[in-house]
């Protein structure tokens, strides 16, 4: 029997980004699901469930789950693009070193994937900080259009655990940003920095002597 075949690195790379697209999309789909329902109150959302809860129905909520991910993961990243571009400002003082440090890291077998594993933990938390706002908001609705008892208090809870989770998506975000670009800009620079030339020593061998004629 063969041993099995390592996994291509690019077909490793388009899985993990489908799956980060599929996480943050999911989020997304849940939080729209329960504006949904609280727009549309109980009774509504009562005679909903039975076909929300359907093959097809799921089928098509895991298509615009992967859909409204991208969307959703662009849209933080023009967000967040200024905070993220002073970030890196500060190891990479053009655009064009920054890109000559990314060519340089994507030569190097052993360094590439932990910088891809970084940039894919950066995206879910990118994503998340969005998502854990709207699932806020639409946690807080939902506990105002149904009759729960506590209200009060629950909707006090959900508020701060709900804007406790987004700072804490948002921080880690920036957190491991920073961080990749320091170690990126550490790994690279002795790759891109040509090496010192040293001075050349004049060297006097042993005088050979000359027959006199």
């Amino acid at each position: 029997m063969s041993p099995a075949q390592p996994e291509p690195p690019a077909l490793a790379a388009a899985t993990a980004m489908f799956v980060e697209v599929l996480v943050v999309g999911i989020g997304f789909v849940t939080g729209l699901v329960l504006l949904a329902a609280a727009a549309a109150g109980p009774e509504t959302a009562a005679k909903a469930a039975p076909v929300a809860g359907s093959t097809p129905a799921a089928g098509a909520a895991l298509a615009a789950a992967y859909a409204l991910g991208i969307l959703v993961d662009r849209a933080a990243d023009k967000a967040l693009a200024p905070i993220r571009r002073r970030l890196r400002r500060t190891p990479f003082p053009s655009d064009i070193t920054y890109a000559q440090a990314r060519l340089t890291l994507a030569a190097l077998p052993s360094l590439a994937p932990l910088a891809d594993y970084a940039r894919s933990r950066m995206r879910v938390c990118r994503g998340w900080t969005i998502n854990t706002a709207l699932l806020t908001l639409a946690g807080d609705l939902i506990l105002l259009r149904y009759d729960t008892g506590q209200r009060a208090l629950l909707m006090t809870l959900t508020t701060a655990v709900g804007l406790a989770l987004t700072a804490g998506f948002y921080l880690t975000w920036h957190t491991i940003t920073a961080t990749g670009y320091t170690k990126l800009a550490q790994q690279t620079a002795a790759l891109t920095t040509p090496p010192a030339v040293l001075p050349q020593q004049n060297q006097t061998g042993p005088v050979t002597p000359t027959a006199s004629g």
